[in-house]
């Protein structure tokens, strides 16, 4: 015996009423979904919503909320949203611009961008993706990256690189102000290097041999400056070394009894310090003398590059600077 299934029909009256709630219920649910995602802000003819603003700082944002104290947490992330807002309209603006410029960056170059960096890092696909996934990201995400850096590099080369010029005169006026400095009377003009030990016997010894191959470097020619920054252990290494000047009455005892009796140009004994063990090289030790620290041939093309760095900054910020200020940006 088979079973009969009947399906009852509503009253007229019943299924407006069922449909009057369906149509409240959609509504509730698209209002959630605008809530979620909002427009955040506008950008000329652009718009920036939530959602993009989450998945472009979505590494960042779990960043904070796994060091952030719990006190602190909702403050941190709103600085960090505020962060990653700043930085995509700074893209989108520079988007719009290339847009405008007809400027555009094919997959083949960013393609041969991605297999250029895996080459100077000496790294595979699987590699790299291993470590961007630790970082909360993808392959695909990297490469949308890369894209707006070869955009970005573009629109700068055309805007600004081009227009940048540094003369042998700006060179020389650089050249005059940090690679000479003048010797007061009564004035040590010193470099220095250091090696530093932790109160090991093995240490110690350790330092006292470092000390003296270095020293022997220097002895035979190769640039103190250079060697500086490459071995000493001092906060000096960064200048290569260099101290400036001393009175006499301004150096530890250590320091005056090394280089009292240098003649300018000569290296110190290596001499033992409360850390470690250090030598000098004197530079002058004349009243009214110039010292001049490096030749200018041998830093000129050295200038040359960090006065186009110092000025490629500065025409940058203008530059974008100058674009917001022509554009329409509003946050919401």
């Amino acid at each position: 015996m088979s079973r009969r299934f009947t399906i009852s029909l509503l009253p007229p009256q019943h299924l407006c009423g069922l449909l009057c709630l369906l149509c409240c219920f959609s509504a509730l649910k698209l209002h959630a979904a605008e809530l979620v995602d909002r427009v955040v802000a506008i950008v000329n003819d652009d718009i920036i919503t939530m959602s993009e603003v989450n998945d472009e700082g979505e590494a960042f944002f779990k960043k904070i909320i796994s060091k952030a104290p719990a006190s602190q947490l909702e403050e941190a992330l709103r600085r960090a949203r505020e962060e990653v807002l700043n930085n995509m309209i700074d893209k989108r603006l520079m988007n719009q611009e290339a847009a405008r410029q007809k400027i555009t960056v094919s997959d083949a170059e960013v393609a041969a961008a991605a297999e250029q960096m895996l080459l100077s890092n000496n790294m595979t696909k699987e590699e790299l993706t291993a470590q961007l996934a630790q970082m909360g990201r993808d392959w695909d995400n990297y490469l949308d990256t890369l894209h707006s850096q070869i955009l970005q590099s573009k629109l700068v080369n055309y805007d600004i690189r081009s227009k940048i010029i540094i003369t042998d005169d700006m060179i020389l006026d650089y050249y005059d102000t940090h690679y000479t400095k003048h010797v007061a009377q009564g004035g040590y003009y010193l470099m220095q290097m250091g090696f530093v030990w932790d109160g090991n016997k093995k240490t110690r010894a350790d330092a006292r041999q470092r000390a003296e191959r270095v020293r022997n470097l220097v002895v035979n020619g190769q640039d103190f400056r250079t060697l500086a920054q490459k071995f000493s252990d001092l906060p000096s290494a960064a200048d290569g070394g260099d101290l400036g000047v001393f009175e006499e009455d301004e150096m530890a005892p250590y320091m005056r009894d090394a280089v009292i009796n240098l003649e300018p140009g000569a290296v110190s004994e290596v001499v033992e310090t409360p850390s470690g063990y250090q030598f000098f090289k004197l530079l002058a030790s004349q009243g009214g003398q110039i010292v001049v620290q490096a030749s200018f041939a041998s830093v000129k093309e050295e200038i040359r590059k960090a006065l186009y760095e110092q000025q490629l900054k500065k025409e940058y910020e203008n530059w974008a600077k100058s674009l917001k200020e022509n554009a329409y940006i509003k946050k919401l």
